[in-house]
């Protein structure tokens, strides 16, 4: 089947992502909430999203490698199969009399282990169906996908809880895999994975794909700057909840976050529509700057109209950078070994959500004690801080020329 033919293919599987991406939007806004109301720390919050990312990233190289080598749907059906036991542990040990702490982690640990499976897969599998020209158009549906976790999740979350609790989130986000699982299983049929008929080891494998980002001058430079890029977003990420909840309710917090993501699907529906032409590295850099100013001004004060416009400009940016990341690296990377290549890429480019994660949490409860504040003021005060720091590292991406370069690939 020609490549040429399968957008409509393509549309399934993202439908099939983005119900996906709403039920772990639900789980994540959900958990996050049942911990902070239960510990009232940032950091027991950072620790969650910190098991719920790590396995991810740990075993993203050795999932890109299954990726070229074995059929991507059907590891995509596995990866979000099988993670829905972590949840099922988590529903299990709440109905036993309520999960403690330790119990979310060990749950959350579970299901990111086999989600890991799934994005390397996932990026290489567009790759496979779709035509050069339409990357661009197929990264601004992603991007939408992506946003449902923040635009449709949180305000249904916050209404769930307001009737119900986190068992019914539990309950309704393992229902989302069936339908996930359905969809892959159909676009399955009449596309051919790129399957590499090379035999050799998983180490030679990390090493030629390895090889493979080294030989395009800037993508290794790009790749590295992302992952400090990705340690400032990662920040906002994790402590806009507790700066939130330290004042307002977690429906209040529902109801900001599907606003401010609403910038993310404005931007996206104008991508998935148009497309971006040209420049990208210098709308890469340009955009990562003005999502640094947000998170600035939205760590300033606890003002939630300040806060929800200041999150919006945030999200609104993020659309075009990964657009654009995601093209400067995709027409680099031989369709070949899109697979390994992606798992190396995504290890390295999201190390720096890991430091995030482990450290901004710690960081906001310690600055709200030495301070003297809330532990909201000390997570806004870091926000603040770290926006400062995208914007500056973002901007200096526009005096190098390797970044520039890549733009010129033919193929």
């Amino acid at each position: 089947m020609s490549k040429d033919s399968n957008f409509g293919k393509f549309l399934l599987l993202w439908a099939g992502e983005f119900v996906s991406a709403i039920g772990g939007g639900l789980t994540s806004f959900g958990l996050g909430v049942y911990v902070f109301n239960e510990t009232g720390s940032a950091a027991s919050m950072a620790l969650v999203t910190l098991l719920s990312f790590l396995p991810m990233l740990v075993l993203s190289v050795p999932a890109g490698i299954l990726a070229d080598r074995y059929d991507r749907r059907i590891l995509m059906m596995l990866g979000d199969g099988l993670s829905a036991l972590g949840l099922v542990y988590i529903l299990v040990r709440m109905l036993m009399g309520g999960a403690t702490l330790v119990d979310i982690c060990i749950g959350v640990t579970i299901s990111s282990v086999f989600s890991a499976l799934l994005e390397p897969s996932y990026k290489a599998t567009v790759s496979d169906m779709l035509t050069k020209e339409e990357f661009s158009k197929a990264n601004g549906l992603v991007s939408i996908a992506g946003s449902a976790r923040y635009l449709i999740s949180p305000v249904i979350a916050g209404f769930l809880l307001a009737v119900g609790d986190i068992r019914l989130i539990l309950l309704i986000d393992i229902c989302t895999f069936f339908i996930t699982v359905l969809t892959t299983a159909l676009v399955r049929k009449g596309i051919t994975s790129k399957i590499s008929d090379e035999k050799v080891s998983f180490r030679d494998e990390i090493k030629e794909g390895f090889a493979v980002i080294k030989a395009r001058k800037g993508v290794m430079t790009l790749i590295v700057m992302t992952s400090v890029i990705t340690c400032f977003i990662g920040i906002m990420m994790t402590l806009s909840e507790p700066m939130v909840l330290a004042f307002k309710s977690s429906k209040t917090l529902g109801v900001v976050e599907t606003i401010c993501a609403g910038g993310m699907l404005v931007t996206s529906v104008v991508l998935g529509a148009i497309g971006i032409k040209k420049h990208f590295a210098k709308l890469l850099s340009v955009s990562l700057a003005l999502s640094g100013i947000g998170m600035a001004v939205f760590g300033l004060k606890e003002n939630i109209v300040l806060m929800t416009v200041a999150g919006f400009f945030f999200f609104a940016m993020l659309p075009v950078a990964n657009n654009c990341l995601d093209y400067l690296i995709r027409i680099n990377i031989p369709e070949q070994t899109q697979g390994r290549a992606w798992g190396i890429i995504g290890f390295i480019s999201q190390l720096g959500y890991v430091v995030a994660f482990a450290l901004s949490g710690a960081l906001a409860d310690v600055t709200a004690k030495v301070m003297e504040i809330s532990v909201g003021r000390g997570a806004g005060l870091v926000i603040t801080v770290a926006g400062i720091l995208l914007s500056v590292v973002s901007l200096s991406l526009l005096f190098r020329k390797r970044i520039r370069n890549l733009e010129n690939a033919v193929g």
